[in-house]
């Protein structure tokens, strides 16, 4: 993987944390991927460790969990 990947809900703080992603590591290097409207990408996040959202997946494969928005358990309903 070559890029971050930052996997996000849509609520406030997901956005909110989508918006200072972007503007700390340049939009050219992460990947965004709503979970709340593309669904069928929850199983990637959870095979790669989210276990909560908004969270950003580095390239090297650590996941680090920002401002708890949503558990996935919450966005898989």
């Amino acid at each position: 993987m070559s890029k971050s990947i930052f996997y996000h809900a849509g609520c406030s703080v997901c956005v909110s944390a989508e918006q200072d992603i972007v503007n700390l590591i340049g939009s050219e290097n992460v990947e965004i991927v709503n979970i709340g409207e593309v669904r069928g990408r929850i199983s990637e996040a959870e095979t790669a460790g989210v276990q909560s959202v908004p969270a950003l997946l580095t390239p090297n494969g650590n996941v680090l969990h920002l401002n708890f928005g949503a558990s996935i358990a919450d966005v898989k309903g």
